[in-house]
């Protein structure tokens, strides 16, 4: 199997992580494609990932089950998300230091609904008087070096499997995909920021240590690299 590098720029000495997930995955939001990625250097996502599966085979590459019309006009339902419930991994050794579990995930994705809570959340949260887990939903960050923490945000209710003061490795099992918080669908959101305080957080690069993409019909390797928003990726 051959081996590609991918290399963007402004992530120069990135931060190497393992992935958080297993099997094939589609980042709709990388700074492999855009930086900031989520058009933001708010709450350290300047360098941040979102990670969903969708149906490669279908036009447009949905993320649910459903047909679009039925997208549009009903919303789906969280099980028909591919994604949702799928394990997730610690991206690196570290000690957590914040887990925060039990805040409620809508029973299904609206997009009336989901627009208007992210443009409330994006112009009006307060950090001062408003819970982070608006935003945030069920999380964990991971303190992997001195000023070098991993979030791991809109997890699914009741999944995370890690308390603070624990230490975990890469590759421990610490909960489920979920849409808490801040989630058009089901996703993970994946950083590195430089503070365990997201509010106050700077996003710093991340880069994946071994991946996959698929390139004319076939799996090829990559070390070190950032995936775009056009790849096939497996883990």
């Amino acid at each position: 199997m051959c081996c590609a590098e991918r290399k963007v720029k402004d992530m120069s000495n990135p931060i190497l992580m393992q992935f958080p997930l297993k099997g094939e995955w589609y980042s709709p939001n990388t700074p492999g494609s855009k930086i900031p990625s989520h058009g933001t250097n708010r709450y350290g996502t300047r360098y941040a990932y979102d990670f969903i599966q969708v149906d490669w085979t279908r036009k447009g590459w949905p993320a649910y089950r459903v047909s679009m019309m039925q997208y549009l006009i009903k919303g789906a339902a969280l099980e028909d998300y591919y994604c949702w419930g799928e394990r997730v991994y610690a991206p690196c050794d570290g000690m957590v230091v914040v887990a925060e579990d039990g805040y409620a995930e809508n029973k299904k994705t609206n997009l009336l609904t989901d627009v208007f809570k992210a443009y409330k959340n994006a112009n009006y949260f307060d950090p001062y008087k408003d819970n982070i887990q608006c935003i945030a939903g069920n999380y964990m960050i991971i303190q992997y070096a001195k000023n070098v923490y991993a979030a791991l945000c809109h997890l699914q209710k009741d999944s995370v499997q890690v308390t603070v003061g624990q230490y975990v490795k890469a590759g421990d099992y610490v909960g489920n995909v979920g849409h808490s918080g801040n989630s058009f669908a089901p996703h993970l959101h994946f950083q590195l920021m430089d503070s365990r305080d997201i509010t106050k957080a700077n996003g710093l690069p991340c880069a994946f240590r071994e991946y996959e993409i698929f390139i004319d019909g076939l799996w090829k390797e990559v070390k070190d690299g950032v995936p775009t928003n056009r790849d096939r990726i497996r883990f």
